[in-house]
């Protein structure tokens, strides 16, 4: 816990810094976190079907999430680089939207957490689906980016409230 709030990325003074975890024993870490696209039914058959201009929508944001997990230390400033084990991105169709559900997990065993690599990579595939369709749809919306669950490390296991899986 740090002298400000609980905000461990600031010290005492205010200032921002990287935290030391180099004491912090080794545990295996799992986060998933997940988001969505909402957007046209039209749209989502255009996808469905494989006919978006730009090609494989699907594919191509599942391959854009797993990268973006990998570079999250070069993204976000204070984030450790870490040596990622696993990471998963899953996009699945729901009409009630209608649009794309994203789901990302990732794992390492380490000192550090994953839950910035699982939001990263759900954030990026999001991004990547809005790109490779928006000449479609440019009122598409992506929402709903959050954490569902976490385990290992010091402070243990968390379960989105509304998380039901």
């Amino acid at each position: 816990m740090s002298d400000n709030g609980g905000l461990t990325h600031i010290d005492s003074s205010g200032q921002a810094h990287m935290v030391d975890v180099g004491a912090k024993a080794d545990s295996v870490r799992v986060a998933t976190a997940e988001g969505h696209v909402t957007m046209a039914e039209a749209t989502l058959e255009l996808i469905r079907q494989g006919n978006a201009k730009k090609g494989d929508v699907i594919g191509t944001a599942r391959l854009a999430g797993i990268m973006a997990a990998k570079q999250t230390s070069n993204l976000i400033p204070l984030c450790h680089p870490l040596m990622l084990t696993k990471v998963s991105v899953e996009i699945t169709e729901d009409p009630a939207l209608p649009g794309l559900r994203v789901e990302a997990t990732a794992k390492l065993t380490g000192k550090t957490g994953v839950e910035m690599e699982a939001l990263t990579a759900v954030s990026v595939a999001c991004l990547t689906i809005y790109d490779m369709a928006k000449a479609a749809d440019r009122t598409m919306e992506i929402s709903g980016i959050r954490l569902l669950e976490k385990s290992g490390g010091k402070s243990g296991d968390f379960r989105h409230p509304e998380h039901s899986k």
